[in-house]
Protein backbone atom coordinates (compact mmCIF):
# COMPACT_ATOMS: atom_id res chain seq x y z
CA UNK A 1 0.00 0.00 0.00
CA UNK A 2 1.42 3.70 -0.83
CA UNK A 3 -1.31 6.14 0.71
CA UNK A 4 -2.23 7.84 3.88
CA UNK A 5 -0.54 6.98 7.05
CA UNK A 6 -2.95 5.81 10.03
CA UNK A 7 -2.15 4.93 13.61
CA UNK A 8 -3.69 1.56 14.92
CA UNK A 9 -3.63 -0.18 18.21
CA UNK A 10 -4.84 -3.65 18.44
CA UNK A 11 -6.84 -4.93 21.49
CA UNK A 12 -4.43 -7.38 23.40
CA UNK A 13 -6.25 -10.54 22.95
CA UNK A 14 -5.73 -9.99 19.04
CA UNK A 15 -1.43 -10.11 19.35
CA UNK A 16 -1.91 -13.69 18.41
CA UNK A 17 -3.06 -12.57 14.85
CA UNK A 18 -0.38 -9.78 14.18
CA UNK A 19 3.34 -9.58 13.84
CA UNK A 20 5.24 -9.09 16.72
CA UNK A 21 6.08 -5.24 15.44
CA UNK A 22 2.12 -4.35 16.21
CA UNK A 23 1.54 -6.02 19.24
CA UNK A 24 2.05 -3.34 21.42
CA UNK A 25 0.73 -0.17 21.53
CA UNK A 26 -0.11 2.61 18.36
CA UNK A 27 1.64 1.15 14.77
CA UNK A 28 1.61 3.18 12.00
CA UNK A 29 0.46 1.69 9.40
CA UNK A 30 0.18 2.54 5.61
CA UNK A 31 -2.95 2.56 3.44
CA UNK A 32 -3.85 3.09 0.15
CA UNK A 33 -6.76 5.57 0.40
CA UNK A 34 -9.76 3.70 -0.61
CA UNK A 35 -9.70 0.63 1.38
CA UNK A 36 -12.47 0.02 4.35
CA UNK A 37 -11.39 -0.07 7.72
CA UNK A 38 -12.51 -3.52 7.67
CA UNK A 39 -10.34 -4.47 4.73
CA UNK A 40 -7.11 -3.07 6.50
CA UNK A 41 -7.76 -4.63 9.44
CA UNK A 42 -7.86 -7.97 7.39
CA UNK A 43 -4.75 -7.06 5.69
CA UNK A 44 -3.00 -7.44 9.17
CA UNK A 45 -3.68 -10.92 9.83
CA UNK A 46 -6.73 -10.32 12.22
CA UNK A 47 -9.75 -12.15 11.27
CA UNK A 48 -13.06 -9.58 11.12
CA UNK A 49 -15.05 -12.65 13.27
CA UNK A 50 -12.45 -11.99 16.33
CA UNK A 51 -12.84 -8.05 15.98
CA UNK A 52 -15.60 -5.75 18.22
CA UNK A 53 -16.09 -2.41 17.77
CA UNK A 54 -13.56 0.19 15.82
CA UNK A 55 -12.88 3.55 16.85
CA UNK A 56 -11.24 6.30 14.93
CA UNK A 57 -9.95 9.68 16.76
CA UNK A 58 -12.85 8.36 19.41
CA UNK A 59 -15.81 7.51 17.98
CA UNK A 60 -16.86 4.58 17.10
CA UNK A 61 -17.22 3.91 13.02
CA UNK A 62 -18.56 0.93 10.93
CA UNK A 63 -16.02 -1.36 8.81
CA UNK A 64 -16.89 0.65 5.64
CA UNK A 65 -15.04 3.94 6.77
CA UNK A 66 -12.77 4.43 4.50
CA UNK A 67 -9.30 5.79 6.79
CA UNK A 68 -7.94 9.00 6.41
CA UNK A 69 -4.27 10.67 6.88
CA UNK A 70 -3.25 10.79 10.46
CA UNK A 71 -6.67 8.36 11.53
CA UNK A 72 -6.03 6.48 15.13
CA UNK A 73 -7.53 3.61 14.94
CA UNK A 74 -8.63 1.58 18.17
CA UNK A 75 -9.73 -2.40 17.12
CA UNK A 76 -11.40 -4.04 20.14
CA UNK A 77 -12.15 -7.05 20.52
CA UNK A 78 -15.92 -9.20 20.04
CA UNK A 79 -17.93 -8.27 23.68
CA UNK A 80 -18.39 -11.61 25.33
CA UNK A 81 -21.07 -13.11 26.03
CA UNK A 82 -21.25 -12.72 21.53
CA UNK A 83 -24.73 -12.50 19.82
CA UNK A 84 -25.44 -14.09 16.85
CA UNK A 85 -28.73 -12.79 15.20
CA UNK A 86 -30.67 -14.12 12.83
CA UNK A 87 -30.61 -18.01 13.34
CA UNK A 88 -30.70 -20.61 16.69
CA UNK A 89 -27.29 -20.67 18.01
CA UNK A 90 -25.64 -23.98 15.99
CA UNK A 91 -21.45 -24.69 15.53
CA UNK A 92 -19.87 -26.13 12.53
CA UNK A 93 -16.62 -27.41 13.39
CA UNK A 94 -13.70 -28.62 11.27
CA UNK A 95 -11.62 -31.67 11.22
CA UNK A 96 -9.17 -30.77 13.92
CA UNK A 97 -11.61 -30.06 16.49
CA UNK A 98 -13.35 -33.54 16.86
CA UNK A 99 -12.94 -33.37 21.15
CA UNK A 100 -14.28 -30.40 21.21
CA UNK A 101 -17.00 -31.04 18.77
CA UNK A 102 -17.91 -33.92 20.84
CA UNK A 103 -17.87 -32.06 24.49
CA UNK A 104 -20.59 -29.94 23.13
CA UNK A 105 -22.82 -32.80 22.05
CA UNK A 106 -22.30 -34.08 25.33
CA UNK A 107 -23.57 -31.05 26.37
CA UNK A 108 -26.27 -30.78 24.41
CA UNK A 109 -25.28 -28.28 21.88
CA UNK A 110 -26.41 -28.18 18.33
CA UNK A 111 -22.69 -28.98 16.94
CA UNK A 112 -22.63 -29.74 13.56
CA UNK A 113 -18.24 -31.88 13.13
CA UNK A 114 -16.66 -32.38 9.88
CA UNK A 115 -14.52 -35.71 10.72
CA UNK A 116 -12.51 -35.33 7.13
CA UNK A 117 -10.91 -31.88 5.47
CA UNK A 118 -13.65 -30.75 3.05
CA UNK A 119 -11.69 -27.99 2.19
CA UNK A 120 -12.67 -24.33 3.52
CA UNK A 121 -14.84 -23.55 0.82
CA UNK A 122 -16.66 -26.21 1.48
CA UNK A 123 -16.96 -25.66 4.61
CA UNK A 124 -17.68 -21.71 4.31
CA UNK A 125 -20.63 -23.06 2.25
CA UNK A 126 -21.91 -25.26 4.96
CA UNK A 127 -21.79 -22.71 7.42
CA UNK A 128 -23.82 -20.17 5.16
CA UNK A 129 -26.18 -22.59 3.88
CA UNK A 130 -27.07 -24.24 7.47
CA UNK A 131 -26.36 -20.71 9.74
CA UNK A 132 -23.75 -22.36 11.35
CA UNK A 133 -20.96 -20.56 13.68
CA UNK A 134 -17.70 -22.11 11.96
CA UNK A 135 -15.48 -22.68 14.78
CA UNK A 136 -11.92 -23.21 13.90
CA UNK A 137 -8.04 -22.36 14.42
CA UNK A 138 -8.01 -22.24 10.27
CA UNK A 139 -7.27 -18.22 10.39
CA UNK A 140 -7.53 -18.43 6.52
CA UNK A 141 -10.68 -19.98 6.42
CA UNK A 142 -12.36 -16.99 9.33
CA UNK A 143 -11.01 -15.01 6.55
CA UNK A 144 -13.64 -16.32 4.09
CA UNK A 145 -16.48 -13.74 2.88
CA UNK A 146 -19.25 -16.30 2.76
CA UNK A 147 -19.14 -17.49 6.15
CA UNK A 148 -22.21 -17.35 8.61
CA UNK A 149 -20.44 -16.42 11.27
CA UNK A 150 -17.12 -17.86 12.88
CA UNK A 151 -14.63 -17.89 16.28
CA UNK A 152 -11.00 -18.20 16.36
CA UNK A 153 -10.73 -21.22 18.64
CA UNK A 154 -7.82 -19.87 20.67
CA UNK A 155 -6.44 -22.95 22.61
CA UNK A 156 -5.01 -26.47 21.50
CA UNK A 157 -6.24 -28.13 24.79
CA UNK A 158 -9.87 -29.69 24.58
CA UNK A 159 -10.38 -28.31 28.19
CA UNK A 160 -9.61 -24.98 27.03
CA UNK A 161 -11.38 -24.96 23.64
CA UNK A 162 -14.74 -25.91 25.71
CA UNK A 163 -14.28 -23.41 28.55
CA UNK A 164 -13.75 -20.58 25.86
CA UNK A 165 -16.69 -21.38 23.72
CA UNK A 166 -18.99 -21.56 26.54
CA UNK A 167 -17.81 -18.33 27.92
CA UNK A 168 -17.69 -16.29 24.63
CA UNK A 169 -21.47 -17.60 23.27
CA UNK A 170 -22.96 -18.27 26.43
CA UNK A 171 -25.06 -21.57 24.62
CA UNK A 172 -28.55 -23.30 26.02
CA UNK A 173 -26.83 -26.30 27.36
CA UNK A 174 -29.28 -29.08 27.67
CA UNK A 175 -26.75 -32.04 28.89
CA UNK A 176 -27.38 -36.22 27.91
CA UNK A 177 -29.79 -34.98 24.93
CA UNK A 178 -27.54 -35.18 22.23
CA UNK A 179 -25.39 -38.30 20.23
CA UNK A 180 -21.88 -37.46 20.86
CA UNK A 181 -21.43 -39.26 17.13
CA UNK A 182 -23.74 -38.06 15.20
CA UNK A 183 -25.47 -34.81 16.54
CA UNK A 184 -28.73 -36.28 16.43
CA UNK A 185 -31.18 -36.84 19.78
CA UNK A 186 -31.32 -38.98 22.19
CA UNK A 187 -34.50 -41.01 23.75
CA UNK A 188 -35.13 -43.35 26.67
CA UNK A 189 -34.83 -46.87 25.54
CA UNK A 190 -35.54 -50.39 26.60
CA UNK A 191 -32.64 -52.85 27.09
CA UNK A 192 -34.50 -55.16 24.42
CA UNK A 193 -35.09 -52.20 22.16
CA UNK A 194 -30.66 -51.90 22.28
CA UNK A 195 -30.22 -55.42 22.90
CA UNK A 196 -28.63 -56.01 19.50
CA UNK A 197 -25.78 -53.25 20.15
CA UNK A 198 -24.99 -54.70 23.15
CA UNK A 199 -21.95 -56.91 24.10
CA UNK A 200 -23.09 -59.34 26.78
CA UNK A 201 -21.40 -57.83 30.14
CA UNK A 202 -22.87 -54.35 29.03
CA UNK A 203 -26.56 -55.91 28.71
CA UNK A 204 -25.79 -57.86 32.42
CA UNK A 205 -24.78 -55.29 33.85
CA UNK A 206 -26.48 -52.28 32.94
CA UNK A 207 -30.54 -52.03 32.95
CA UNK A 208 -31.08 -47.76 32.17
CA UNK A 209 -30.21 -46.88 28.24
CA UNK A 210 -30.94 -44.18 25.90
CA UNK A 211 -30.66 -44.26 21.94
CA UNK A 212 -29.83 -41.60 19.37
CA UNK A 213 -32.99 -41.12 16.77
CA UNK A 214 -30.58 -40.58 14.42
CA UNK A 215 -28.00 -43.35 14.26
CA UNK A 216 -29.10 -45.84 16.19
CA UNK A 217 -26.12 -45.89 18.98
CA UNK A 218 -26.72 -47.11 22.43
CA UNK A 219 -25.92 -45.31 25.71
CA UNK A 220 -25.55 -46.23 29.37
CA UNK A 221 -23.48 -44.98 32.21
CA UNK A 222 -20.31 -47.21 31.65
CA UNK A 223 -16.74 -46.70 32.96
CA UNK A 224 -16.26 -43.07 31.94
CA UNK A 225 -19.74 -41.59 32.88
CA UNK A 226 -17.61 -40.12 36.05
CA UNK A 227 -15.56 -38.22 33.67
CA UNK A 228 -18.22 -36.99 31.81
CA UNK A 229 -20.07 -36.49 34.53
CA UNK A 230 -17.39 -33.87 35.62
CA UNK A 231 -16.91 -32.02 32.13
CA UNK A 232 -21.14 -31.56 32.30
CA UNK A 233 -20.91 -30.12 35.68
CA UNK A 234 -18.02 -27.70 34.56
CA UNK A 235 -19.82 -26.40 32.14
CA UNK A 236 -22.85 -25.91 33.74
CA UNK A 237 -20.35 -23.81 36.53
CA UNK A 238 -18.98 -22.26 33.61
CA UNK A 239 -22.41 -20.58 32.16
CA UNK A 240 -24.57 -19.87 35.04
CA UNK A 241 -21.25 -17.86 36.63
CA UNK A 242 -21.48 -13.72 36.18
CA UNK A 243 -20.14 -12.61 33.01
CA UNK A 244 -16.89 -9.98 33.97
CA UNK A 245 -15.44 -8.34 30.92
CA UNK A 246 -13.29 -10.62 29.26
CA UNK A 247 -11.03 -10.81 26.85
CA UNK A 248 -9.85 -14.20 24.93
CA UNK A 249 -7.18 -16.58 26.24
CA UNK A 250 -3.75 -16.47 25.40
CA UNK A 251 -3.04 -19.35 22.86
CA UNK A 252 -1.30 -22.67 23.41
Amino acid sequence: MNGPEIHVEFAPGLAVFVTSGRRRGPTALTTDGVSSLGHVVESTGVPLTEVGTLRVNGREVPRSYVPAAGDSVEIRAVTRPQQIPGAPLRFLLDVHLGTLARRLRLLGVDTAYESTDIGDPALATRSATERRVMLSRDRGLLHRRELWAGAFVYSTRPEDQLRDILDRFRPELRPWTRCTACNGLLREATKEQVADRLEGGTERSYDVFAQCQECGRAYWKGAHHEQLETIVANALAEVNRPTPPATPPRPS
